[in-house]
């Protein structure tokens, strides 16, 4: 038996325990475990694998993951984000829809400085969802708007999946952060800019609210200072080399430990409830990411990634056909795969496709976790739904699926202008 038949073997395996609600972690530890036995034995797979957990738990790249993580989880039961969606809701002021953008402006401000999409679709889902049905919004208007608000937290730095998708690809943290802010920023708009076209063609899903006056604007605009100044030195020290990633992410932990103190909403159970979120968060990554790696060491033996790029160069097929191809792949996986586990387990196969076309792989960092947004809102999976569902059962899923339709325009337009015009996202990268 072939190596490549032996990888395609091992990739079918692989999707049928992740189907089997087998962990996505255990699942790639095991197919690349057992794949490489039947490549190069039982000796060889154990000298090679013994190593890898110590390994990747000493590694200094990933001590950046529990630090944002506590800085998400500070930040969160610390209470931040509920000024941030009264902040938000005062810029729309007076707009109609100014609700849902509030929440799609508040969860961007959020995810920039927590990092993951499904613990930002549910906080601002406990905040606006409420105030939004208490006003007369419709409620797939409501949930699809903090559904696709959330899917900002992992686009907006800093992003969990672009710290793994680094160090599986061994890239710049920095430059891929860095490659995201321009896309994040459009990325937001759009979604604004969906809410706003929905509703003057149906008024009544929204119903205008009047709007506060400029001065309780300014209140609850300047009551987000600290906030702002948290994001400011935790990026722009980044930005401007006074940190290493690793340091950013220490420092931006320990100003939202502070601001919650300052603020004093965060209390003794908090900050203990933070530590053991991060904890948890942490140890299901780092469990994650040594299934991957063990993977990873399989495929390159298997040379499944060459036989593909060869396969497909073979095609004759542009490099921007074969980006679409692999875009319409990554949407069909998002159906029922997550999106930590649909990184892992394509990366390591379609990297190498990727850059033999001519794409930088930083680009295609940022391309990647546009698609994975997807996959949190798309039917039937769309994990930022069911986030939603549990805390709104009165909303039916039908509302949300129909809601959060429309929002799926936005990344599909902005993967087609990266595609256009790349250095959207190259810009800020190279300017490092």
């Amino acid at each position: 038996m072939t190596g490549s038949t032996i990888g395609l073997l091992g990739m079918a395996s692989l999707l049928g325990l992740i189907l089997a609600r087998v962990p996505v972690g255990v699942a790639l530890g095991l197919v690349g475990f057992f794949g490489y036995v039947a490549l190069e034995g039982t000796t060889k797979a154990m000298f090679v694998f013994g190593a890898v957990p110590l390994e990747l738990a000493s590694a200094y790249s990933l001590s950046v993951l529990p630090l944002f993580t506590l800085m998400g989880a500070l930040a969160t039961f610390a209470g931040l984000s509920s000024d941030l969606f009264r902040a938000a809701n005062a810029v729309f002021a007076s707009t109609r829809g100014s609700l849902a953008m509030a929440a799609i402006g508040a969860s961007a401000a959020f995810g920039a400085v927590c990092g993951s999409s499904v613990a930002t679709a549910a906080t601002m889902g406990r905040i606006s969802i409420p105030e939004m049905l208490r006003n007369g919004y419709s409620p797939g208007l409501a949930a699809g708007a903090v559904a696709a608000g959330g899917t900002l937290g992992i686009l907006i730095p800093p992003s969990l999946i672009l710290m793994i998708y680094a160090i599986i690809a061994q890239l710049s943290v920095i430059r891929l952060f860095m490659a995201a802010v321009v896309p994040g920023v459009l990325l937001t708009l759009f979604y604004v800019a969906i809410v706003f076209v929905w509703t003057r063609l149906a008024p009544k899903a929204a119903p205008a609210i009047p709007a506060g006056g400029l001065s309780e604007t300014a209140r609850l605009l300047v009551r987000v200072w600290d906030v702002s100044i948290l994001f400011a030195v935790t990026f722009g020290g980044i930005w401007f080399g006074w940190f290493s990633p690793t340091e950013a992410a220490a420092v931006g932990a320990f100003g939202a430990l502070l601001l919650g103190l300052w603020r004093r909403t965060l209390s003794t159970r908090g900050i203990l409830d933070g530590l053991g979120e991060t904890a948890r968060i942490t140890a299901n990554i780092v469990l994650i990411v040594i299934g991957s790696t063990i993977f990873s060491y399989f495929v390159v033996q298997t040379s499944i990634a060459q036989s593909l790029v060869g396969w497909i160069g073979g095609t004759g097929l542009s490099p921007t056909a074969v980006m679409v191809l692999l875009v319409v792949v990554y949407v069909l996986l998002g159906c029922f795969l997550e999106g930590i586990g649909m990184v892992l387990v394509t990366v390591p196969v379609f990297l190498p496709l990727v850059v033999a076309n001519g794409y930088d792989p930083i680009w295609f960092g940022v391309v990647l976790v546009i698609v994975v947004e997807i996959g949190l809102i798309h039917p039937p999976i769309g994990m930022n739904l069911f986030v939603i569902r549990a805390q709104s059962p009165e909303i039916p899923l039908r509302d949300m699926y129909s809601g959060v339709l429309p929002f799926l325009l936005a990344p599909i337009l902005l993967i087609v202008l990266l595609i256009l015009f790349p250095d959207l996202a190259l810009w800020l990268a190279r300017a490092i």
